[in-house]
This record gives structure tokens, C-alpha cells and sequence, in this order.
């Protein structure tokens, strides 16, 4: 907003200087809440807008449309000088769009909401946001109006879970990882499952985040029905920690995905069970069979250490043994597939972000208040995938080899 001298004397013809002159008087804030300015930029922006108007209807003329003031509309702004109520022209046609300050604008600059979702995404807590902005724009926000902007991002979350999805993912993974919500007046364990994928790009992409307090066919059959929703119509292959449910519902909505067991996760929990001076043998013994080369040398090791730990370790052999055929798929793998498949650790970069947003938080009042700050660490990982998997070419070139046809259709030469 640009004045002109006759501009700013016409402008203080329209502001009460004896109140201005005893606020002076009486050592009031210049700036702040309530302050000396408060009046000042309430008139200039006024006198700005109705400037805008006037422009606007000589347009308007110059098209042969018909068109004229029609009044006002009043709604609060806040501004570094405080709050006022702002009053904006209106046309006859309702055509008239202001840029100063626009429709549903309630700040003198996106630069404070701006702020405050910045501040929300690094994980501080609505007081400590509080007090940040206080200190740099000298504007009292409460709890409630941070909430409400925060809340913002419940509508983008919302868009981005029902987004469309790609025809074909390569790669899926699955991992959960756990968080206190509170229902009816209690405090419930619930698991935030992550869904990642990777691309016919090769790029990584979080296709969802679904919320449950157990694990069942039924609850992964409504996740997998909403992903073929959004236009999934294929995945060759997904790896899981052994989640209850999955494997059956799978074989409902995409038949022909290849289930790998997460063997990084099968290490550490078969590990719970040895005692710390077998640990260190155990686990030279158990290297054998999931760096094998093939599956048979695989089976030939998980018989060697079958014979040597079961009488000690019974629990943890049959574990390996009833899981065998998911654990061992990755085996039919190039080298390069398998070390893409064999554990869901990919998803760790994720769920980094939101440990780092969430570890202030001890629970939270709604699944919303959670979704919240998981999207936003969503959109912090998503910023740093910028490149392709490593190799994705060879990969895919691999792909093309072991899935023929179901890949090759969705591959744009």
C-alpha cells in the first residue's frame, strides 16, 4: 500500500487524534495488543480496500457491465497492533475479490498461520508455540485459535488418504507403531499402521495410515479394499511383521501378491528367547540360514539349527519352521530384490518423523489431534525422497523378468 502525503492527510482526518494524543499521554503500547496503531492501520487498510473497489467498478464500466457498490461487510482482523473490526466494501454483483485482504482472510498476512503450522510440524507443543509468536508478532493467540488453525490440516490429511493411487505397486511394507487415544473417557492403546510403496519411478510413497486397536482379516480386508478403491490393481510384493490377519486377507483383493515375512523382525524376537551366553552362537548359527544363497541351502541350515538348539530353544525353532514358507520367499530373489524385500525397516525413515513430532506427547485427545502431526511428518519424509531406490533401473529390468506381464503392461516405453 503505497501514500501519497495528501494520502496520509486525509487519513488522519478519519483517526480520533485527541484519543490518540491522550493514549500517548498515558504511556500505552505503540504496537501490541490494543495499541496506539490499532486505529491507524484499520483506517489505512479500509482506505486501501475501498481504493481497490473503486478501481474494480471502473473496470467493471470499461466492460459494460453494470455493476456498483453495495455496502459493507465487517469481520475481525488480527494484525501485530491488536484486533479490529474490518470493514470491506461490497459490489452489487458480489464479483468483487479483494487482494489486500481477502474473503475469508482473518490475519493481515498468512505469515502468522504460516508460522504456526512451521512450529506445529517441528513438534511444539501448542504453548510453546503459543509464546513463540507472541515474541515475534506481539499477538496473544490462545490454545483454541492454534487448534483451530492446526485443524486445518485435518481437511488435507482427509484429501491425502483418499487420494488416488498409482495401477501397480512393486513394493509394499507394513509396520505399526503404537500410540495412547482417548475414547470414551479413557485412554485406549491403538496401532498407526504405515503403508509404504514403491513405484513404477522407483520413488518411495506412504499410500496410507490406518488406524485399529487389534489385527484381524477383517480389519486388513477394509485396508486393502480402500487401497483397490484408489486404483490399486496390482502388487507383486509385500513384506510384513507378521501381522494376524493379513495373509488371508490379501488373498481376497490381490491374489497374486507375494507375502514376505520380515526377517529382520523374526531375528530380534527369536533373540528374546536365548539366554546371553548362547546369544552370540546362536546368532552365528542362525546367519547360516537367512544369508543363505538359495532356499535349499537355507533349509539345510534351518535343519542344522533345528539339531543343535531345539531341545534348548524349542519355541524359537518352531517359530522359524511354522513361518517358513513366507520367510523364505525372498530366496527366489536377485540379489538386489532381496534386499529390498527381506525387512520393513524402509519404513522406519517414517515413523522417525513421527516419534519426533510425538515425543513431547504422552497421549492424545483424538485420533485427529495423532493424524495431525503423522501427516505432517509424512510430508518431512516425503520431502527428502527425491531420487529413485538405488539400481532401480537393474531392478526393474529384474521385475520385467520374474512378473512378465503384470508389470510390462504398466511400464510406458
Amino acid at each position: 500500500m503505497n501514500f501519497s502525503e495528501s494520502d496520509v492527510q486525509r487519513l488522519l482526518k478519519k483517526v480520533d487524534i485527541n484519543d490518540i494524543t491522550k493514549r500517548i499521554a498515558a504511556r500505552e503500547d505503540w504496537f501490541g495488543k490494543g495499541g496506539i496503531f490499532t486505529p491507524l492501520i484499520k483506517t489505512m487498510v479500509e482506505e486501501a480496500l475501498s481504493a481497490e473497489m473503486d478501481s474494480f467498478i471502473s473496470q467493471e464500466a470499461l466492460k459494460g457491465n453494470k455493476n456498483r457498490r453495495n455496502g459493507y461487510t465487517s469481520k475481525k482482523v488480527k494484525s501485530s497492533s491488536g484486533t479490529f473490526d474490518l470493514n470491506t466494501p461490497r459490489d452489487r454483483n458480489a464479483d468483487f475479490e479483494p487482494q489486500i485482504v481477502k474473503k475469508y482472510q482473518t490475519t493481515l498476512s498468512d505469515e502468522i498461520e504460516n508460522k504456526i503450522l512451521s512450529l506445529y510440524g517441528l513438534g511444539m507443543s501448542y504453548k510453546d508455540i503459543q509464546k513463540h509468536i507472541q515474541d515475534l508478532y506481539t499477538i496473544e493467540l490462545s490454545v483454541g485459535a492454534i487448534n483451530t488453525i492446526t485443524d486445518k490440516i485435518i481437511d488435507k490429511a482427509r484429501q491425502w488418504q483418499q487420494r488416488p493411487l498409482e495401477n501397480l505397486y512393486p513394493f509394499v511394507w507394513l509396520d505399526g507403531i503404537h500410540y495412547k487415544i482417548k475414547e470414551d473417557g479413557r485412554y485406549i492403546q491403538k496401532c498407526i499402521y504405515t503403508i509404504l510403496g514403491v513405484n513404477l519411478s522407483g520413488k518411495k510413497e506412504v499410500l496410507g495410515l490406518y488406524i485399529s486397536e487389534t489385527e484381524s482379516a477383517h480389519f486388513w480386508l477394509s485396508v486393502l479394499t480402500d487401497l483397490q478403491n484408489r486404483g490399486i490393481k496390482d502388487i507383486l510384493v509385500v513384506s510384513v511383521d507378521g501381522l494376524n490377519g493379513f495373509i488371508d486377507a490379501i488373498g481376497t483383493i490381490f491374489p497374486k501378491a507375494e507375502v514376505n515375512s520380515c526377517i529382520v523382525h523374526q531375528v530380534r524376537n527369536s533373540l528374546k528367547y536365548v539366554v546371553s551366553k548362547d546369544k552370540k552362537e546362536f546368532i552365528k548359527d542362525l546367519k547360516q540360514v537367512y544369508k543363505a544363497s538359495s532356499k535349499e541351502q537355507a533349509e539345510y541350515e534351518l535343519s542344522n539349527l533345528e539339531n543343535k538348539w531345539a531341545n534348548k530353544y524349542p519355541v524359537v525353532i518352531r517359530s522359524w519352521k511354522d513361518k517358513w514358507e513366507h520367510l523364505s520367499n525372498y530366496f527366489k530373489y536377485p540379489n538386489e530384490i532381496r534386499r529390498i524385500v527381506y525387512t520393513t525397516n524402509i519404513i522406519e525413515s517414517v515413523h522417525r518423523q513421527f516419534r519426533k513430532l510425538t515425543k513431547t506427547k504422552g497421549a492424545f485427545p483424538s485420533e485427529d489431534s495423532l493424524i495431525k502431526l503423522l501427516y505432517l511428518g509424512i510430508q518431512n519424509a516425503t520431502n527428502r525422497w527425491t531420487m529413485p531406490m538405488p539400481n532401480w533401473s537393474l531392478t526393474l529390468s529384474q521385475l520385467s523378468i520374474l512378473f512378465g506381464d503384470r508389470i510390462e503392461k504398466y511400464i510406458e516405453i
